[in-house]
């Protein structure tokens, strides 16, 4: 933490909902504005209270609630996060238990904020306090390799069945997969991380929380914390491809049951550390990267694992989910045998690599616990799970990649199906001459002058609502049969809403008609004008509602998604996250707004047309493909 909070130009263009440009036009042209005081002549750093004090003085700054005020001065970089964080938690714990630190015990670094601290603890208590901070703190963004989002810990408890017992995460970072464990109802919380400030940040959450247990730091392989105990479920996301993991100073562990992990495969050591620390007939769920799945140095004990009935399951999870943000990452589901139990003859494989995984944790859940109810049943979703039998996988190479294991699409009714798909994309195609839009070059080239989305809220024309994130719920979530919810994958593919009310949004926020939404986080900026109501707006995603007195919907869809928009509003740390108030838009006329509009509408339905197209195409070549392969087509 900083004694004097800095930031950067860039940091500033966000702050103001501005371009990097506007913030070089201010420098050069307001003699007032404050110089650096830190950085280099090229990345040059100013005093943050002097900015907030320069923009609000200009009108250019967005008012900021008690909390983020409170935040940018705790944690000014990322780096300084976790240990402001700590600070101020241990603070709050003092003032929830009824202690009052003398100042000398009061970190230093604190002193000229306990003000606002106190402010917003006797506002709102201790705890919630501390959950305000902490959603600041964990946000998505660069510089958080400890974070595992809430989505996918949430669905690792499901997948464990934590309700009602002890939970340990052996790699707990900043404690996210307890924290879920907390919200699914477990009794006790145990955890150990390598990172002393996050553990102890870990910690602090589960005692603001009076959750019995204790967040421990070191080396879990090297140094367990928590020898000889034995816990109902192990939550663990731990660190991939290690290369210093301890396999010299381990190769005769006890832990190594079902084989000493080669040095290429520190996954598999975490695997069976989790296995140690298991009851009988307690569950671990382990968040793993593809290729442990299919390395021929872990074959023999994949196929140990699945031999005494240890490995019961593996989850393919959509790519993004977790770091690394790129690999399509797998979820382990694993049990601890009881001695006297036969081993299970089927270990279900679950491909759901394809879609959102908001909406996908239901179906998987609901496909573990038929699975668990039935082991030894038939289960086949073409495309999406199978339990295959454990003979069939115990072959040369083991591979337990979900995708390389599912049933094959049959060939009933497969000659009508092939001319149906024929037939649509036949007429599909017909009709693309017509759906595109007549354009001519513009007489007059000059270009018009824009504001900046975060200029057009301050002006009226438009609402800027969202992200939303995930709740935080202490009881029982509902059951994703609410209403219908928007997701920022519907938005992508042009679908209608597809996900339910699970009880976890952190705000309803029901769409209208003429309500443009853009995903925050998306491999290109799309934006989509809501044409229906009924739907609320799903997690990361932006809402804006223009005023329609000044901006007509689908013109301003139509200016937010152009390839200048994309880089202006994309994430400087190279990821895929938007911020949408710097996106700028043209300012026209009402009336040449509509005619344009009009023209971004017609582009939108020839954009859906042609997806169709290649959906049908694809579909097309994969039927003729398997029906020649198998016989069932003839050249």
């Amino acid at each position: 933490m900083q004694e004097t909070a800095t930031i950067t130009a860039a940091e500033i263009a966000r702050l103001a909902g501005v371009g990097r440009a506007a913030v070089s036009n201010w420098r050069k042209r307001h003699a007032d504005f404050p110089a650096p005081v830190a950085g280099t002549a090229a990345s040059p750093e100013f005093d943050l209270t002097q900015v907030e004090q320069w923009l609000r003085g200009q009108g250019k700054l967005p008012e900021l609630s008690a909390v983020d005020r409170l935040w940018r001065r705790l944690a000014p970089t990322p780096d300084a996060g976790p240990g402001a964080l700590a600070a101020v938690g241990a603070l709050l714990l003092a003032r929830q238990r009824g202690e009052r630190p003398s100042p000398r015990q009061v970190d230093r670094r604190l002193i000229d904020l306990l003000p606002d601290i106190d402010a917003l603890a006797e506002e709102s208590g201790p705890q919630a306090t501390f959950d305000e901070l902490w959603q600041r703190f964990s946000a998505p963004g660069p510089g958080r390799p400890w974070a595992t989002p809430d989505d996918l810990a949430d669905l690792m408890a499901g997948l464990a069945d934590v309700g009602g017992g002890s939970v340990l995460d052996p790699a707990a970072g900043s404690g996210a997969t307890l924290r879920a464990a907390v919200r699914a109802g477990c009794t006790s919380a145990y955890g150990q991380e390598l990172d002393e400030t996050l553990a102890r940040l870990a910690g602090l959450w589960l005692a603001l929380r009076d959750v019995p247990g204790e967040v421990c730091p070191g080396d879990s392989l090297l140094g367990d914390a928590f020898p000889g105990r034995h816990v109902d479920a192990v939550l663990c996301h731990p660190p991939f491809g290690a290369s210093n993991w301890g396999h010299e100073e381990l190769g005769y562990d006890p832990r190594w049951e079902y084989g000493a992990p080669p040095r290429t495969e520190p996954e598999l050591a975490w695997v069976q550390h989790a296995l140690a620390h298991l009851r009988p007939g307690g569950s671990a769920v382990l968040l793993m990267p593809p290729t442990a799945a299919g390395r021929r140095p872990g074959r023999r004990i994949r196929a140990e694992l699945l031999r005494r009935g240890a490995l019961r399951a593996v989850v393919a999870l959509p790519p993004g989910v977790a770091a690394p943000h790129g690999v399509p990452l797998h979820l382990w589901v694993l049990r601890r045998p009881a001695a006297d139990a036969p081993p299970p003859a089927r270990a279900l494989l679950i491909d759901a690599a394809d879609g959102d995984l908001s909406e996908l944790s239901v179906r998987v859940l609901t496909t573990w616990r038929a699975f668990t109810a039935a082991p030894d049943a038939e289960i086949e979703e073409v495309g999406f799970a199978r339990a295959v039998p454990v003979i069939e996988l115990l072959d040369e190479e083991v591979d337990l990649t979900p995708a390389r294991r599912q049933p094959a699409v049959g060939g009933e009714a497969s000659e009508e199906h092939l001319v149906r798909t024929r037939e649509r994309l036949a007429a599909i195609v017909g009709d693309l001459p017509a759906l595109m839009p007549q354009v001519t070059p513009a007489a007059d080239e000059a270009a018009a002058p824009t504001l900046s989305v975060g200029e057009l809220v301050r002006t009226g024309a438009l609402q800027l609502l969202g992200p939303i994130r995930t709740a935080s719920t202490d009881g029982d979530a509902a059951s994703g049969d609410g209403p219908p919810v928007l997701t920022a994958q519907d938005v992508l593919n042009g679908a209608d809403a597809s996900g339910r009310d699970d009880g976890k949004l952190g705000q309803e926020i029901p769409l209208a008609a003429g309500d443009v939404v853009v995903p925050m986080i998306a491999r290109t900026l799309t934006a989509r004008v809501v044409t229906t109501e009924g739907a609320l707006l799903g997690r990361n995603l932006y809402l804006l509602r223009p005023n329609p007195a000044a901006l007509d919907p689908w013109f301003l869809a139509g200016q937010l998604r152009t390839s200048a928009n994309e880089k202006q509003a994309s994430s400087l740390s190279g990821t895929l996250r938007f911020d949408i108030r710097r996106a700028q838009v043209r300012r026209l006329p009402l009336e040449e707004q509509r005619v344009h509009g009009e023209a971004f509408r017609r582009l939108d339905a020839f954009e859906s047309t042609i997806r169709q197209a290649a959906e049908l195409g694809e579909a097309l070549v994969k039927l003729m493909v398997d029906g020649l392969a198998r016989g069932l087509l003839e050249p």
